[in-house]
């Protein structure tokens, strides 16, 4: 079984369910790594970090100085002074911005009723948002998508292939080129404070330490990627939801206050993260198995979220469901710093989408392309027809 073939990326499920059933921790030998698939076995990988490491990043690396790959006391020190930057309050204040953002992007498109969801709005508007949220132009967002493109291709690195040297030095190419961008923005801000976040990294202290230029380009570059990544992959799995279970799309338009919690269960039932990586720092025994120390470990949330143990009826997409204690955002110490921006940003998309695009089908009955990163789940195009509906207040005419 090719756990990460592009059929399994497309519908990994019933291969999961068959795997939490009769070996929820196997070892897979193509890259010597060990998978975790029920949810118990998932959310003790996320929250233990006595026996499971976060440090997965070979020390001297650039992905080494990134906060999801620290563990304490280092982690508690970066996770405290980007918190004093990325504040609730700051977030919230983004709404309006967002909602312009979007309707700008469905503007472009809509009068022809037909558009890629994908490529033509679920991927920019993450990174349209992430520029704004870092006071740099708008025009540098196609710098960000090849940026993050090349972050995300690291993945590959699991399998030692030669894709996986190309993806490295890729990589590294582009780390150099978003060090001297990132240090311009970083003198400007510096010289002349704004209300933005690169503002508030600059000037975080946390017991008279402040971030230093190769921490905030490592949250530059986690932002790029997870606070991309992660929002596409929610906006583009909630219209594949919806495209397959139109009652439930039926629902949503009959009530609207639903929204809420409709996120929250394309998060379980289409977790947008797959799998979080980590390594054990010494044997761990799980399921009569034991896994050694030092072994890679993948915590595959999106078999969590299915799990029959935790969930009733989890192969049903149901937009009201409670309770709903998925773990599409970890768990822990490590639970995502942007989780509070992702679910904003879906609030704000799908509002538009579900308000101006009616009679929603495929385009295409090809399937759809997965995105290409092992550890995540979602499309990569996804062409849609619909009706066009009204302009709503807050686009420019």
């Amino acid at each position: 079984m090719n756990l990460f073939s592009e059929e399994m990326r497309r519908n990994p499920y019933p291969a999961y369910d068959q795997l939490r059933s009769r070996t929820p921790v196997l070892h897979y030998p193509p890259s010597d790594s060990w998978l975790i698939f029920d949810h118990d076995g998932v959310k003790r990988a996320l929250h233990d970090h006595d026996a499971f490491s976060s440090v997965v990043s070979p020390p001297g690396t650039r992905t080494a100085e990134w906060l999801i790959f620290s563990d304490p006391p280092r982690h508690t020190k970066l996770r405290a002074l980007i918190t004093r930057a990325f504040t609730p309050r700051a977030v919230a204040g983004l709404e309006p911005r967002i909602r312009r953002l979007s309707r700008e992007l469905l503007d472009r498109t809509i009068e022809s009723g037909q558009m890629d969801v994908a490529e033509d709005y679920a991927v920019p508007l993450p990174l349209l948002v992430i520029a704004e949220m870092l006071g740099a132009p708008a025009a540098d967002q196609p710098h960000f998508k090849r940026w993050s493109d090349a972050i995300l291709d690291l993945s590959h690195t699991v399998s030692g292939s030669e894709e996986a040297a190309r993806a490295l030095d890729a990589f590294t190419a582009v780390t150099a080129e978003m060090q001297a961008y990132l240090r311009g923005l970083v003198e400007q801000r510096r010289a002349a404070p704004e209300d933005d976040l690169l503002t508030r990294l600059v000037e975080a202290e946390v017991d008279g330490e402040r971030l230093n230029e190769d921490e905030i380009l490592g949250f530059f570059q986690l932002l790029l990627v997870a606070g991309h990544e992660t929002t596409t992959n929610l906006i583009g799995n909630a219209m594949l939801c919806f495209l397959e279970n139109p009652d439930e799309l039926a629902r949503l338009r009959a009530a609207p206050e639903l929204l809420p919690s409709a996120i929250e269960e394309v998060l379980r039932y289409r977790s947008p993260v797959q799998a979080m990586f980590r390594v054990t720092r010494r044997d761990v025994p799980m399921h009569g198995q034991v896994i050694p120390a030092g072994k890679a470990v993948l915590a595959m949330i999106g078999s969590a979220n299915r799990d029959s143990q935790q969930f009733r009826d989890p192969d049903r997409f149901d937009i009201a469901r409670d309770p709903n204690p998925h773990i599409a955002f970890g768990h822990g110490i490590h639970f995502c710093i942007g989780a509070p921006l992702s679910r904003l940003e879906a609030r704000v998309a799908l509002a538009d989408l579900v308000a101006r695009l009616g009679g929603l089908e495929r385009a295409s009955d090809a399937p759809w392309e997965p995105r290409r990163a092992i550890h995540v789940h979602g499309p990569a195009r996804l062409p849609i027809r619909f009706a066009p509906g009204p302009r709503l207040g807050g686009a420019p005419g």
